[in-house]
């Protein structure tokens, strides 16, 4: 039984279930006997290689408990990119402690750190098990049916856009389009998962575009004016990541983060929402509208967060740890849907994981490229919850009798 102390850290973008996953690895490593004592990394990779530790063993009932209800990340985040240089040192650092558990909770940036650095670990001779826990809004992780994060994100939008829409449909007299952007640089989930929000012909969204499919302005305008000419107005859901055919960004921006990703939206001083609002207002007739941007306001959102998503961003922090104690390495947990439409957790190598993209599968958008299909549907419905139910007044007029 290989005997150390463990160490969790959390990277990347929070969620409103990453604290979760996190409450699941700490239990699960304080009752592990071969496991000494649990360290947090207090900002990622990058405390790590500072030392800065947080002793989770040392932490109140209480404070763990609380974890699964708590949004954000509480042992406090990264993007550092991990470069050879680093390894010395995190190997230095591993050896000091006598850390053999090493653990992150993140999307797939994340999984390439811990592949690699349990591959180094291995060349030097140096024994860890490294397991990854997925997280991620984007739900883009290779090897899962979803990503732990994606279902409350995905209800958090799906609510706006159809707020959005029952006050867009009432002001039509005024703004005749509505523009709502969704995180999402290389795939689409989030923004197809607004199409949930429909519960009759005409709600919104009326248009979904996913950077699955390149953008046509001329077609968008063609379907934004053939929805005006049918309800008055048209909501129209864009993904941060949206492309032109030839490649060029809708959002135009330019900057790169640490990992070469184009950053999109606020982040990039550049937005989707922003363009395709200048070109609906140039393009159909002096139409007036308006675009909207959550960016991280609903990333990590709890009062959305769904509890499907809790309890399975908590057992699979559980799962990482178990897997690890059993001697398995180089793995992410992953989450597989049952027939019964049940989940239970599985797992894949972080090399078939790392910094891939996992985009939705084709038969999930229409072939006009403006929607998703009855196929995506099906795959969304599971992972939301009920929504709320809005009434319209009935078309019946006051006629004074004479």
């Amino acid at each position: 039984m290989l005997k150390g102390k463990a160490v969790i850290g959390q990277s990347g973008g929070p969620t409103s279930v990453i604290n979760s996953s996190l409450a699941g690895v700490i239990e699960e490593a304080l009752s592990q006997e071969a496991i000494t004592a649990v360290l947090g990394m207090n900002y990622g990779i990058e405390g790590f290689m500072a030392e800065r530790f947080y002793d989770l063993g040392a932490q109140s009932p209480e404070v763990i408990k609380g974890l699964r209800t708590t949004p954000s990340s509480a042992l406090g985040s990264s993007r550092h990119k991990l470069t050879d240089s680093d390894f010395p040192r995190i190997l230095e650092v591993l050896k000091k402690y006598d850390i053999r558990y090493f653990f992150l909770i993140g999307g797939n940036d994340t999984m390439d750190t811990i592949h690699r650095l349990e591959a180094y670990c291995r060349s030097e001779g140096y024994e860890l098990m490294g397991v990854g826990v997925p997280k991620t809004v984007d739900n883009d992780l290779f090897g899962t049916d979803f990503t732990p994060g994606f279902p409350s994100a995905a209800r958090s939008n799906i609510l706006n856009v159809l707020q959005a829409g029952v006050l867009a449909k009432d002001m039509k007299k005024v703004d005749q389009f509505v523009v709502y952007q969704t995180i999402g640089r290389e795939a689409g989930w989030l923004a197809a998962s607004t199409a949930a929000a429909r519960r009759k012909e005409g709600d919104a969204p009326h248009l979904i575009y996913c950077p699955e499919r390149p953008l046509d302005p001329e077609k968008m305008l063609e379907d934004a004016r053939s929805c005006i000419e049918k309800y008055g107005w048209v909501s129209i859901v864009v993904s941060e990541g949206l492309l032109y055919a030839d490649g060029t960004p809708v959002s135009a921006a330019e900057s790169k983060d640490k990992f070469n990703n184009t950053e999109f939206g606020a982040m990039g001083g550049a937005s989707v929402a922003l363009n395709i609002h200048k070109i609906l207002s140039s393009g159909l007739d002096g139409a007036r509208g308006e675009f909207q941007i959550t960016e991280s306001l609903i990333m990590s959102a709890f009062d959305r967060a769904e509890e499907l998503d809790l309890d399975l961003a908590y057992r699979c922090g559980k799962e990482a740890v178990r897997l690890a104690a059993d001697g398995t390495s180089g793995v992410m947990v992953t989450i597989e849907r049952q027939e019964d439409g049940s989940f239970s957790l599985g797992s894949a190598p972080l090399q078939d994981v790392a910094v891939r993209a996992k985009a939705m599968p084709d038969d999930y958008i229409n072939e006009r490229g403006n929607d998703v299909t009855p196929a995506f549907m099906d795959y969304i419905r599971p992972l939301v919850s009920g929504l709320p139910e809005f009434v319209s007044l009935e078309d019946r007029y006051y006629k004074e009798v004479k």
